[in-house]
């Protein structure tokens, strides 16, 4: 049982804190207030190719294993969780799903721009009336021709008012029910295709979430994405990688929170002395960095399955439950131990708090994680 990371795995680690730390975690608080994060961010990175991680290089890609990903998405999120998570839409759903499922057609129309930023990406899977039940979903597509008409709604759309290219999953034969659901590519700039104003959120408020509407919009029969009526598995095929995704962004905001708690706890003077020198306060600390640990751990596991090509349903469930729950536990601690100054804006603790409760809901709830174990558990 190897617990190293590999000499390149270490190097995209380094390169990448070293980047995040010095360009984004100044920036990181400005994004929050202003709710966006400004384009030359990602022409930037595209130029570093943080935009094609996942890609072979003949599509411009950076070509990383899963593991190097996972690092990289570490310690983005340290640095500025709301940018990690559209990183992890464009790179893990969007540019994967093309890769895994696309034809050659589609992968070099799209994924060399994908890669060098001409193009964002975005998912589109949930709807008003469908979200854990992603199943139950609304949105039809009835093939005429060469062309499939396409009405309904998305919501909760993560890059949604950046995107170019959406990966949006549609209904096309109701009576199959999620069975019948297929995925196409659809181009911003459609006609009867239209994008909501940006959602007010609480946390990740950099990271921009949109309604999508479609009103007989018409897309080319040629943007469907794998097979017909074989969408939900293109869906389910992705999960893994956005839980684990998700995972990661936990461990970087939990690593960012307890830092900034250990720093505090050394500078604030109380009683005559630093309040770390209380075990109350030592007791918080140490049981945030072993949480943090094990958070780590189980998402590196997952990392690691994936990057072999093995099943990682499971684990990357568990990583995904553990780690985002650790997150909510360690940024409550961190305000705790930062006392009044914690609910303050001009304290980074208190984005922290923000941006970490939304990450027990996307990607599927604690619940549906729990789901997903216990019905593993208890097969024959």
């Amino acid at each position: 049982m190897d617990f190293e990371l590999t000499e390149e795995q270490r190097m995209v680690k380094e390169a990448t804190a070293d980047f995040a730390k010095n360009s984004l975690h100044p920036k990181a608080e400005e994004f929050d207030e202003k709710e966006e994060i400004p384009q030359e961010i990602y022409k930037e990175l595209a130029g570093l190719g943080y935009l094609g991680m996942l890609l072979p290089e003949e599509y411009g890609g950076s070509n990383l294993d899963f593991v190097s990903y996972i690092c990289a998405m570490e310690e983005f999120a340290k640095a500025c969780a709301a940018l990690e998570i559209a990183l992890s839409v464009h790179n893990s759903l969007v540019c994967d799903a093309i890769l895994k499922f696309g034809t050659e057609e589609q992968k070099k129309k799209y994924l060399p721009a994908l890669a060098r930023g001409e193009k964002i990406g975005a998912y589109s899977l949930t709807e008003p009336g469908s979200g854990t039940d992603a199943g139950s979903l609304r949105t039809s597509a009835v093939l005429q021709g060469d062309r499939y008409l396409v009405n309904g709604t998305k919501t909760f759309v993560t890059n949604g008012g950046i995107a170019d290219l959406f990966v949006v999953f549609v209904l096309t034969k109701p009576e199959l029910k999620s069975k019948g659901i297929s995925c196409l590519l659809v181009e911003k700039g459609v006609e009867g295709f239209s994008i909501g104003a940006k959602e007010k959120k609480m946390g990740i408020k950099g990271s921009d979430t949109r309604e999508l509407s479609f009103a007989d919009s018409r897309i080319p029969k040629e943007n469907l994405l794998g097979e017909e009526n074989k969408g939900f598995k293109v869906a389910l095929s992705l999960l893994n990688s956005g839980r684990i995704g998700v995972g990661a962004q936990c461990v970087g905001i939990a690593q960012a929170a307890f830092e900034e708690s250990l720093k505090y706890s050394k500078e604030r003077v109380q009683f005559g002395q630093p309040i770390c020198n209380f075990q109350a306060i030592g007791f918080k600390l140490a049981d945030m960095a072993t949480e943090i640990d094990a958070a780590r751990l189980l998402v590196y596991r997952a990392a690691h399955l994936k990057s072999k090509g093995e099943k990682c349903n499971i684990e990357a469930s568990m990583a995904k439950l553990f780690a985002s729950e650790v997150a909510n536990r360690v940024v409550n601690e961190a305000v705790q131990i930062h006392g009044g100054y914690g609910y303050m804006k001009e304290y980074p603790v208190e984005r922290y708090f923000r941006d970490a409760r939304v990450t027990e809901i996307y990607e599927g709830t604690s619940e549906a994680q729990r789901i997903v174990i216990s019905r593993d558990l208890l097969k024959d």
